[in-house]
């Protein structure tokens, strides 16, 4: 990796692993998992686009949630896995600073989708009757708006800032793709300005989100309460236990990676465990919310019968 910062630099990704008896493996792993989130994810967006009963609010920003999981799974994994299958992982600085900036825009654009989701999911259950009015046309294109300008925003800050830095060229970037933390690690200039766009940067991307959906959901569980019916209650429970768990994955991976003190845990745990919220969340996000879901298997068998007798 040379010293210039300059459009000619070249970084050396150290890759998940440098065991080569796991590369082959792993090569293998990876692939059925991004085979699994690309039908995943484009199947729930083209069930969303052909049957007219999906096209709700819902199944909006859900159609948007598979199209950002697809997206940045897809800015990631290919790459990785050139990494099992090639000598040395060697990435351009103008790539590397692409592939961060594409990555941070599709990974802050989720966090907020997910809070747009779980605003929805309030307004159906907590003020049902006036939910065709708030969550009109305008309104979920004005959510979706703010949902990719944050995005826009946090992808912009991290990536002028990591552009003003010079790089050492003694060490390889201690990761499988270019990612915030390695990236610092391996700068010859000073961090401090990095380092407190990333507290400030990631803790609104995350502490902002977070709040929402933990506002809505403590009205939407006071409002589940006082459902009279159990049949009621287990079915506006069953509304959000999806989104939940999705919520859970994501969140809880993206603190652990970003917010933690590096001191904490050993250099390779944090690429660890940055694969649930790269690789392992955009993979099951279809599942979790296809599975229970009645509306997507209607629409599934509906599209699968029509086909058939085409």
């Amino acid at each position: 990796m040379k010293a210039e910062n300059s459009s000619g630099t070249e970084f050396v990704l150290a890759g998940l692993t440098d065991q080569p008896g796991l590369q082959a493996p792993l090569f293998l792993l990876f692939l059925g998992f991004y085979v699994f989130t690309v039908v995943g994810n484009l199947g729930l967006i083209t069930l969303i686009g052909l049957n007219s009963h999906l096209h709700t609010p819902m199944y909006f920003f859900l159609f948007n949630l598979s199209f950002i999981d697809f997206c940045y799974s897809t800015v990631i994994t290919p790459k990785m896995l050139m990494s099992f299958v090639s000598k040395k992982n060697i990435i351009s600085y103008a790539g590397c600073m692409t592939q961060l900036f594409f990555f941070l825009f599709f990974v802050v654009s989720e966090s907020f989708i997910l809070s747009a989701m779980a605003y929805d999911r309030y307004v159906a259950i907590c003020d049902p009757l006036l939910y065709a009015t708030t969550m009109s046309a305008r309104a979920c294109c004005l959510l979706l708006s703010g949902v990719y300008g944050m995005g826009l925003a946090g992808a912009t800050a991290h990536t002028a800032c990591m552009a003003r830095l010079t790089f050492c060229a003694h060490e390889p970037v201690n990761h499988y793709m270019c990612d915030i933390l390695p990236l610092l690690e391996r700068s010859c200039s000073s961090t401090r300005v990095n380092e407190l766009a990333v507290f400030i940067v990631v803790g609104i991307d995350i502490g902002v989100p977070t709040l929402t959906i933990f506002i809505s959901y403590a009205l939407i569980l006071s409002s589940i309460v006082r459902i009279r019916s159990t049949e009621g209650r287990c079915k506006a429970f069953s509304t959000c236990s999806s989104h939940m768990m999705a919520v859970a994955l994501f969140f809880g991976s993206g603190a652990f990676v970003y917010l933690r003190p590096s001191s904490l845990l050993p250099r390779n745990q944090g690429k660890v465990s940055s694969l649930f919220y790269t690789t392992v969340v955009p993979m099951l996000n279809p599942a979790i919310y296809s599975l229970r879901n009645k509306d997507v298997k209607v629409a599934l068998r509906k599209t699968l019968g029509q086909r058939s007798f085409s």
